[in-house]
């Protein structure tokens, strides 16, 4: 009795009680690293135990509770073969390593990334947002990040990852295919298809990328002072009315400052004076005074451009004329998949209308053909 309760001293429990909201990798810190025989160990869930045997990764215990003997615990393999098969004390590192999923990360651009749009040419970006992570594979990353530090948070990591996706981010934009004033009504396409372009290298970290969100996309100032004109200009629509308005407008301001309302009464009548003298007293112009040359005719509607899918990848863009001449030569076919900016999405060349007649000179293929 009194060597069992003597024996009952040596033995440990180990196990990790954490409520920080950071912190990705513990070790279990023990007085000379020296665990005993008959030790309990305990992973919750949303935890993994990493055994270190003289810097070499032995075992990754995932959640339960385990009672360190050999003879119980075939998945200590690499462990039968340490001196005294447990039957001493032996030495050995354990770090818990938490599974959960860190939100709520941010990355963002320091500077701007230069990408080239179909319509406005090489343009300069900034764009923000967040994306969340979880450790995958412990044994890699305690082996390529950790180390042996013995209490790791994800801030010591996450600057790493910003510059890895800020780095990625001009690249997967300008192969996504997605015009600079579609990106908005795009952010999910945009994050899932960073997200599948830039996953696979956070496996190298034993890290997965769970989330990724793309929360904003500007452009430099000047850029979008430009469309801000344009947008007017679409607004104003006809400038004739627009300035009849604008004379009513000063009409009504004047009558409510009277000082002001005699200057503006006479510019007003002074143009009118104006133009009936260019005119004649009845509105008609002199003979000696040819007509004024008509306005010319607006400018045509840009021609669209498109983008035609090739094996998961975004081509293009190409015109009108260069889709005819691949449908000459068979790079184009009725089933491939094309799209172009007012498109709800991608959808086979022969069933849009505006291509549809660039197949109507090649036959279809023929029945039973190989």
């Amino acid at each position: 009795m009194i060597w069992n309760k003597l024996m009952g001293q040596f033995v440990d429990v180990i196990e990790w009680l954490d409520d920080s909201p950071d912190t990705m990798v513990w070790r279990f810190e023990r007085q000379g690293n020296e665990i005993k025989y008959g030790a309990k160990l305990t992973v919750r869930e949303g935890q993994m135990a990493v055994f270190v045997n003289e810097g070499e990764i032995a075992d990754v215990f995932g959640p339960g509770m385990y009672e360190l003997y050999t003879r119980n615990l075939p998945i200590l393999s690499t462990l039968q073969a340490w001196p005294y098969g447990f039957e001493s004390p032996f030495k050995a590192e354990v770090y818990f390593c938490s599974t959960r999923i860190f939100t709520d990360l941010k990355w963002g651009t320091k500077n701007p990334v230069i990408v080239r749009d179909p319509e406005f040419g090489p343009v300069r970006l900034r764009a923000f947002g967040t994306y969340a992570i979880r450790i995958k594979d412990p044994g890699v990353f305690i082996r390529e990040v950790v180390g042996t530090d013995g209490h790791f948070t994800v801030d010591e990591i996450s600057d790493q990852l910003r510059n890895t996706i800020v780095a990625r981010f001009a690249t997967v934009v300008a192969s996504s295919g997605i015009p600079l004033l579609d990106l908005a009504a795009n952010y999910d396409q945009l994050g899932q298809f960073v997200l599948g372009r830039i996953a696979p290298e956070f496996t190298n970290y034993g890290l997965e990328l769970t989330t990724f969100l793309v929360e904003n996309v500007s452009l430099p100032p000047e850029v979008e002072q430009a469309l801000d004109r344009r947008t007017s200009m679409g607004i104003v629509g006809d400038l004739s009315k627009y300035a009849q308005f604008q004379a009513a407008e000063a009409l009504r301001t004047a009558a409510a400052n009277p000082g002001a309302a005699g200057q503006a009464i006479g510019m007003m009548v002074g143009m009118g004076l104006g133009q009936q003298a260019s005119t004649g007293p009845w509105g008609q112009r002199p003979a000696e005074q040819p007509a004024a040359a008509p306005p010319p005719p607006p400018p045509p509607p840009p021609a669209p451009v498109w983008h035609v899918a090739v094996n998961g990848e975004a081509k293009g863009p190409f015109t009108q004329a260069q889709f005819e001449e691949q449908v000459r030569t068979g790079a184009l076919t009725r089933t491939s998949l094309v799209w172009t900016q007012g498109m709800a999405g991608w959808q086979p060349a022969g069933e849009v209308p505006a291509l549809a007649p660039l197949f109507a000179a090649v036959p279809p293929p023929v029945p039973g053909a190989a």
